[in-house]
């Protein structure tokens, strides 16, 4: 068994700030430069002695209420004071849910007496804007857990606003949030501000000393990488009676490139990632294909149901990346890498040579990474050192972006084309559901699907 890595690799800021005082001098600080002067004045004059960390969650379906459950298991004191997403009845479900487990939990196991959920009815916020409400709360870390297409607005937001972020991935769905995340990630650093990223394969344990391995040279120069998510289609919502068609679309959020950005974004993106960090760079280039073979009709939105890619980086190596939903097929969750000495099956943290012998691989245990980035970055503000991981949180999602346009338009494209793309998916700051989304169906109900050969997307 190797000796684990302390920490992930990621972009950290330390402070000379001691533990008393950290937060309020990395929040307070930056919040009063952008709040309104009587907000600015009672948050800078406020005490975080008790080193209690305030957490407010933005987007209360399933994987919000996973992510504050995970940092409720974080060391030291932290509540929760308010709870926000669109739809009310998410809201109220999340409260009751998360109130009654931690009470379960507390009854349980002394580790929880430190950790409160102080969300009364006037803190539970709904509605397009449920997420300003929610920042000008008394926080001072927040959760973004809605569907990624808003999370560009939402980041900005909350950096404007003075708050540490742990945004899940990906963190937009096309090439003009991809720009507004990166600004939004360099104004944190200038504001002192953390920011963690849901690509929790980046903390776990194994994956980190597979990767340093990797690139200490244990199979000699990369000559080839393949990523892989091929499964089955994850959820679908149908159409309920008296839905507006905003309505519709959000609840069934996977399926529309706006809010989603296709699975290739939503769920390969970790695959993509966990390249990318082993590379310590992006493509340059890539072509693909792709298509909706068997996810066709009316509740499955604008999306492909497979993507295949060939990218390639600026050292000429290649990745092979497959995504697929559909049933009956081989499915696979891996990456995996091959050079001059050997090869390596990264998910399974083993490494062989050309005649496949093992030469080294890292046991049992090492995993869990969606509790362990909550771990790391709670540790991190504790100790006054302020992570910051936007920056390869945007360009891993910039990949399968890009990997979206190959499969979408069929065309050999670069890296700059695609990040510099003027084609947008119409995501804004919304105020009702009754206005009208980006994409609206045919008259038999059905959404036009991306053609390769003829769909624009530079």
């Amino acid at each position: 068994m190797t000796q684990l890595p302390t920490r992930p690799t990621t972009d950290v800021k330390k402070t000379s700030t001691g533990r008393r005082t950290f937060l309020k001098a990395a929040t307070a600080a930056a919040a009063a430069s952008t709040l309104t002067p009587a907000l600015s004045l009672a948050r800078s004059a406020h005490s975080y002695g008790s080193d209690e960390i305030k957490i407010v969650v933005i987007g209360a379906g399933g994987r919000g209420s996973g992510a504050v459950l995970d940092a409720l298991h974080t060391a030291g004191p932290v509540r929760v004071v308010a709870v926000a997403d669109a739809f009310e009845d998410v809201v109220r479900r999340c409260v009751s849910v998360l109130s009654k487990r931690l009470e379960r939990a507390k009854s349980r196991s002394t580790q929880f007496a430190d950790k409160t959920f102080d969300v009364p009815p006037e803190r539970q916020f709904f509605g397009f804007d449920a997420y300003k409400k929610a920042l000008a709360t008394d926080c001072d870390l927040v959760i973004l857990t809605t569907p990624p297409g808003f999370r560009p607005l939402h980041f900005a937001a909350a950096v404007a606003a003075g708050k540490h972020v742990f945004m899940e991935k990906p963190v937009a769905t096309d090439a003009k949030g991809i720009r507004e995340v990166l600004a939004a990630t360099r104004s944190a650093k200038e504001k002192n501000l953390a920011v963690g990223v849901g690509l929790q394969r980046r903390h776990e344990r194994r994956y980190q000393a597979t990767i340093e391995r990797l690139q200490d040279g244990a199979i000699g120069d990369i000559l080839l990488t393949r990523a892989y998510w091929n499964g089955t289609t994850p959820w679908v919502r149908p159409r309920k009676d008296g839905q507006t068609e905003m309505e519709y679309q959000m609840r069934n959020w996977y399926y529309f490139n706006w809010l989603c950005g296709d699975h290739i974004v939503e769920q390969h993106i970790h695959n993509l990632d966990v390249i990318n960090w082993l590379k310590g760079g992006y493509p340059v280039e890539g072509n693909g294909m792709g298509g909706c073979q068997v996810r066709k009709g009316r509740d499955f939105g604008e999306t492909f149901d497979h993507h295949f890619i060939e990218f390639t980086y600026a050292d000429g190596s290649k990745m092979y990346s497959q995504c697929r939903h559909i049933p009956g097929c081989y499915n696979e969750v891996s990456e995996h890498a091959h050079g001059t000495k050997g090869y390596c099956n990264i998910s399974g943290a083993a490494i062989h040579d050309h005649s496949g012998s093992l030469i080294w691989e890292f046991g049992r245990g090492g995993g869990g990474g969606h509790q362990q980035e909550h771990h790391d970055l709670f540790a991190d503000l504790r100790a006054g050192r302020i992570p910051n991981e936007g920056e390869y949180g945007a360009l891993s999602t910039m990949t399968a972006i890009f990997g979206r346009m190959l499969t979408y338009s069929g065309q050999k494209l670069t890296w700059d084309q695609a990040l510099n793309s003027q084609v947008e998916l119409g995501v804004r700051d919304f105020a009702s559901f009754d206005e009208a989304p980006p994409v609206l169906p045919d008259a038999d109900g059905k959404y036009a699907l991306p053609v390769p050969g003829r769909t624009k997307v530079v």
